[in-house]
């Protein structure tokens, strides 16, 4: 296992070398934080969790032995938290951690569960952010300070345990007071598409996700692969299941059914275009309610924070701990999405500038450390005015969201 984490740690740490080092080069070319034109005012991070246990075996074949010794913690990764509500209370009831906790896996693990592995990917992406905005950039404090940093998790331990690796890799395990993550109840989140909470969002993917499934190709790649693995006409699976099982595997060197290596491109493809199919921008009223909470609350932030009107005048750093349902609309909705399905750790972030000289504020777009050119932006630097536009057709104020998941499928208000 070790052998494994260390080779995975070096391909991370190349992979995040290499995003700094272009980055180092933009921001040389721009003659460095003394010269640049630009102040760095406010950043977002929307992350994906770290590598886990998969969420459902593949049915009908030879199961992976998910054992305790691969959950871990490394010492390193741990800081002292307590993990609340919005409002700083009791961490509220978690009924989709609960469905987690009733599947138990081969080996004896849980469902969905946070790895040794994943906690590393999150600790390292925290160690790239304090290369960034604490050693390159001397925007953050190199302790945490509260008034400084937001953390919020989707009310679920494997995206909690990342948000607490990350910060963790970002100060160094340094803090000045309790780390508070926070969370919400499953009625009220916006981290993910919430199929329980809106109903017509309910009511509006349920029949994507089955057209999908009975779209000729699909179809027919499907029947394929479920007679190479020798997968039962009656067992329920589908590629994005295929996918997550596999992907758990591959990542911690854990054996795949001998005939699914040779399937492992169409498989990729195949969850992707199932995803697309359902969340596909062309569908606004789907997408808008999937992220359109999310990225209005991403807006907000901004807004205050150039009106001088948040509670906490001081903060610099918004941390989301969210999952690839999330990150793949989001990354559809600003345009940038490359059909490629999101890996552990993967992260978009969003930075707020000002103009030195014009004091015009501007917003940077970049998909796991790289910079996004962002369709309807004049450059890398988008004029905010531009980026508001973009966002414009699917973000959604929490009224209105309410309004609208609460209907029986009126669109058009939309």
């Amino acid at each position: 296992m070790r052998k494994l984490w260390t080779k995975t740690g070096i391909f991370v740490s190349v992979s995040i070398a290499c995003g700094s080092a272009l980055w180092w080069r933009q921001w040389k070319a721009n003659g460095g934080s003394k010269s640049s034109p630009y102040q760095l005012k406010l950043v977002q991070v929307l992350f994906r969790h770290g590598a886990r246990t998969p969420l459902k075996s593949i049915p009908d074949v030879l199961e992976a032995q998910w054992v305790p010794t691969l959950l871990e913690p490394p010492g390193h990764t741990h800081i002292n938290h307590v993990v609340t509500d919005l409002d700083g209370g009791p961490r509220p009831p978690s009924p989709l951690e609960d469905s987690y906790r009733k599947k138990k896996l081969s080996g004896g693990v849980f469902a969905g569960q946070l790895t040794t592995l994943g906690m590393q990917q999150l600790y390292e992406l925290g160690e790239r952010l304090r290369r960034r905005y604490v050693q390159e950039v001397p925007f953050l404090s190199s302790t945490f300070c509260p008034n400084e940093v937001y953390v919020r998790s989707t009310n679920i331990i494997r995206t909690i345990e990342s948000a607490r690796c990350l910060v963790a890799g970002l100060f160094q395990q340094k803090q000045k007071e309790i780390v508070p993550i926070l969370t919400t109840d499953a009625e009220s989140e916006i981290l993910y598409p919430n199929y329980h909470g809106c109903r017509l969002l309910r009511m509006l993917s349920n029949p994507r996700f089955k057209e999908v499934s009975l779209l000729p190709h699909m179809v027919a790649d499907l029947k394929s692969i479920r007679s190479e693995l020798g997968i039962s006409a009656k067992s329920d699976v589908d590629f994005v299941l295929i996918r997550d099982d596999m992907v758990a595997r591959e990542t911690h060197g854990l054996p795949c059914p001998p005939a699914l290596p040779a399937w492992r491109n169409r498989v990729e493809q195949r969850a992707v275009d199932m995803m697309f199919y359902c969340y596909q921008p062309s569908k606004r009223e789907n997408l808008q309610l999937c992220v359109g909470p999310l990225l209005h609350m991403l807006l907000v932030n901004i807004d205050e924070k150039l009106q001088g009107t948040s509670s906490e005048p001081n903060r610099k750093l918004f941390l989301y701990s969210a999952h690839d349902t999330t990150l793949i609309p989001c990354l559809m909705a600003l345009g940038i999405f490359d059909m490629k399905w999101p890996p552990y750790a993967s992260d978009i972030t969003l930075e707020l500038h000002e103009h030195k000289r014009t004091k015009e504020p501007f917003v940077k777009v970049s998909y796991m450390g790289q910079d996004q050119l962002i369709p309807g932006c004049s450059g890398l630097y988008c004029p905010l005015q531009e980026f508001q536009n973009v966002l414009s057709a699917y973000s959604l104020n929490g009224d209105l969201y309410q309004s609208l998941c609460n209907s029986t499928g009126d669109s058009s208000k939309l």
